[in-house]
């Protein structure tokens, strides 16, 4: 084998593992092993039944809750950006490719996550986690956005749906990479699937608004 076929099969290798590596780490549930840690709540029998930060945040208050959101953004951020590291073209410039795909096998891991038996989150927190390092403009736009229709509306859904369409949009707008438009358009459309139950709540007036039940990230 000519020695560059031999070094492109290496390094889809590579790719390819560091990619179940990102799968596996997205995959950690995070609000359930703290509940695991510090209480005696099985987080999927309470609440809204979510394994995300508001769902956590309403069964072991606003502490763990936070750290929910925290440990699922990192589970997004950290294999982006470790990527980012050991995989770099010619010139030292980061692999768009291959930093997309670590972090949407991240993103798959919390919505899909075999441990527990690929019932997972809705995956808004690891997806800001892995956008906070690829796209973080965009990101700013979107997080004021969501702030804003959650503060206002008082659902926190509203504010997830409205993020997973305008980041698409604006990766667009901004003209990023084609890998990562095409992953944001592809978790952008995951995330209003995974709130499906919600879209419909709300088209019914029944969706519960903070401080009340059923909700979560």
């Amino acid at each position: 084998m000519p020695d560059y076929l031999q070094l492109v099969s290496e390094m889809n290798l590579y790719i390819a593992l560091f990619a179940i590596g990102s799968y596996l780490l997205g995959a950690i549930p995070t609000g359930l092993v703290l509940a695991r840690l510090f209480s005696s709540i099985d987080i999927r029998l309470g609440g809204s039944g979510n394994i995300g930060a508001t769902n956590v945040t309403r069964l072991l208050g606003r502490k763990f809750g936070v750290l929910t959101l925290l440990g699922d953004m990192l589970k997004g951020f950290l294999p982006v950006y470790i990527g980012s590291l050991l995989f770099t073209d010619a010139h030292g410039a980061a692999d768009y490719l291959a930093l997309s795909i670590f972090g949407f096998a991240a993103f798959l891991g919390h919505l899909f996550p075999v441990y527990l038996k690929f019932k997972g989150g809705k995956g808004v927190a690891t997806g800001f986690g892995v956008f906070a390092y690829l796209a973080p403009a965009p990101l700013v736009l979107v997080l004021v956005l969501f702030v804003a229709i959650a503060a206002v509306s008082k659902y926190v859904s509203l504010g997830s749906l409205s993020t997973a369409v305008l980041l698409p949009i604006l990766l667009i707008a901004f003209s990023y990479p084609l890998p990562v438009m095409s992953m944001g358009i592809c978790m952008g459309f995951l995330v209003l699937i995974k709130h499906k139950n919600n879209i419909q709540r709300l088209l019914l007036g029944k969706e519960s608004r903070i401080g009340e039940t059923k909700q979560g990230l």
